[in-house]
């Protein structure tokens, strides 16, 4: 009778598993082709764990509280948690936003947006959308952001130019971007402040602040995105150099 009723529970997780995928698709066409774009000139870490420590180790460092309020995120506001993995961010984003706003979850990794689906389900939180993006491509709808994050997975994106300038669509006037990073190689899974500081400025952002973040939180730096009328030819944009701290 037990492994009747074990037997039976793993189908209806297959069923609801299945279910979630297909609910998950990219939310807006394709922009720039990748290969319009300079590549990289350092590094792309592997996409390893959906999560980057122990959740209780993070909020003990009051991490997601500190983000919110150095971007100043409030209730109303519709918020991309990009990369979301295993959503830290994603379901303390969305008490912060609260009934009024939303928050959508973006990754790569299809497997790791079912998973979120389905936390997001048991903890009822109705306010959460899911993104399936590419590598070098949110897919995100225009003007649908009030903000967007990026944390501790910059080093991970294989086409950071493309990204940034696929991303700038999906933002509102006056949106911020908020990157959280370690000062370290970006193949030992961090990204120098100056190289993340050229690489963006290549794009057309504009940095607004950085903040050393507690613990071994690494830094938030904040940026505004350039106007679309203002982005460059992906043709003109120029790969960062060891000039940009490298290695």
């Amino acid at each position: 009778m037990m492994a009747w009723a074990r037997a039976v529970a793993l189908v209806v997780a297959l069923v609801a598993s299945r279910a979630y995928a297909t609910d998950i698709e990219y939310l807006a066409p394709p922009g720039v082709p990748a290969k319009e774009f300079p590549s990289p000139r350092r590094p792309v870490a592997e996409i390893v764990s959906p999560s980057r420590s122990d959740e209780q180790h993070r909020d003990a460092l009051n991490e997601a509280s500190e983000i919110a309020r150095l971007l100043e995120l409030k209730p109303g506001m519709t918020v991309g948690d990009i990369g979301a993995g295993s959503g830290y961010h994603t379901v303390r984003l969305s008490k912060l936003v609260g009934p009024t706003g939303s928050v959508i979850a973006e990754d790569v990794t299809k497997d790791y947006l079912v998973e979120l689906a389905r936390r997001t389900q048991r903890q009822k939180l109705t306010n959460v959308k899911f993104a399936l993006g590419d590598a070098h491509d949110p897919r995100l709808p225009a003007s649908s952001l009030d903000a967007a994050i990026l944390v501790h997975m910059y080093h991970e994106i294989a086409q950071p130019f493309a990204f940034l300038y696929n991303l700038v669509p999906a933002l509102k006037r006056g949106a911020r971007v908020g990157i959280v990073d370690l000062e370290r190689p970006t193949s030992e899974h961090g990204t120098p402040i100056e190289l993340l500081r050229c690489e963006l400025t290549a794009v057309g952002y504009r940095e607004i602040a950085t903040h050393q973040l507690a613990g071994d939180g690494g830094y938030l730096a904040m940026f505004s995105p350039p106007q679309q009328a203002e982005r460059k030819s992906p043709q003109d944009i120029v790969a960062c150099g060891n000039r940009a701290g490298i290695r």
